[in-house]
């Protein structure tokens, strides 16, 4: 038996349980996960709205975590109990003391990184992996925008694209969130809360804008993030902190100058078991030398999980959020 957190019911923070819980047993193919540490994510807010449709109600919450392997199902070969594991794509149910899984979906934990810090790297550094690496290969040189730069997503691509040699231009809401971006490496911030986005990026960019813009903010930026892309560049939109885009004129596109768009999801990107270990090595060997620090800037335990949420949506978080079962 165990402890988790679950929801009846769309809606706000109100709506999650903690309840007791009795796992399944690992099917042929799936491993069981005892969680150390659980990751809180803005798509965990998406589930518990409706934004994002669960498969069925109740349902648990929670994608990312880190632990001990419990349990393996009779088919699985490349895991064993005792083994130091982490996550970061599901299936929902991360909140929770005990988590059966896809052997596919876990990969295997180095010494050096803590399960604190997985917890609070997996789903947010493969994001910035996938990001900086794969949907725009940033080559250095580069002067890029990125929304939120002080947020979960965005502390870790400050501290990335520094890595890189690339020039990151993060938005924040707040002048102590503009510092604490320029102490993980942003090269400028802009404060959207009092400065006009596009017209400070043109200025920084002396009129070029920038070859590709990380939007995981959604509706609020779309049309400000469109203004900050150069000719033939490519907008990602990865994100939807302030909504869903909708609604899209595709002719916005060639009116703003022949531009690219992406909607990436990182399933798409760590579709396989090869590739998601391949990502979390590049992850893990970032942390390990030192270019990305993962900052767990707030713990609760699993029981106050709709706190959690309160304060992650109410944007007063900084860094990594992780429960603590």
């Amino acid at each position: 038996m165990a402890k988790r957190i679950q929801f009846r019911a769309h809606g706000g923070p109100e709506v999650l349980e903690y309840v007791d819980y009795a796992p399944a047993e690992p099917g042929p193919q799936q491993v069981r996960v005892s969680n150390k540490a659980i990751g809180l994510n803005f798509i965990d807010t998406y589930f518990r709205s409706g934004l994002y449709a669960p498969p069925a109600l109740p349902s648990g919450l929670g994608a990312e975590g880190a632990g001990v392997v419990d349990a393996v199902g009779s088919e699985v070969t490349q895991f064993k109990v005792g083994d130091r594991v982490a996550y970061g794509s599901g299936p929902l149910g991360a909140y929770s003391g005990l988590h059966v899984l896809p052997a596919a979906n876990l990969v295997h934990l180095p010494q050096e990184i803590s399960f604190e810090q997985a917890a609070g790297a997996m789903l947010k550094g493969l994001t910035v992996q996938y990001l900086l690496r794969q949907t725009y290969e940033l080559k250095g040189g580069e002067t890029i925008l990125f929304h939120a730069a002080a947020g979960g997503v965005g502390s870790l691509a400050c501290q990335w694209a520094k890595a890189l040699g690339v020039k990151l231009i993060g938005t924040v809401s707040s002048p102590e969130k503009a510092a604490l971006a320029k102490s993980l490496g942003a090269w400028e911030t802009i404060d959207y809360s009092k400065e006009n986005v596009a017209q400070r990026v043109l200025e920084l960019t002396d009129g070029k804008k920038c070859p590709v813009v990380y939007d995981g903010v959604g509706k609020d930026t779309w049309l400000t993030s469109l203004d900050c892309v150069a000719p033939r560049g490519l907008m990602v939109s990865f994100g939807n902190a302030s909504g869903a885009v909708d609604g899209v004129n595709l002719g916005i596109l060639s009116a703003k100058g022949s531009l690219y768009v992406t909607r990436p999801t990182l399933a798409t990107y760590a579709s396989n078991p090869t590739d998601l270990q391949v990502m979390a090595d590049d992850l893990f060997s970032m942390i390990t030398s030192g270019k990305v620090r993962i900052d767990i800037n707030q713990r609760y335990s699993l029981a106050d999980a709709a706190k959690a949420q309160t304060e992650l949506s109410a944007r007063r978080t900084t860094g990594s959020t992780i429960l603590l079962p």
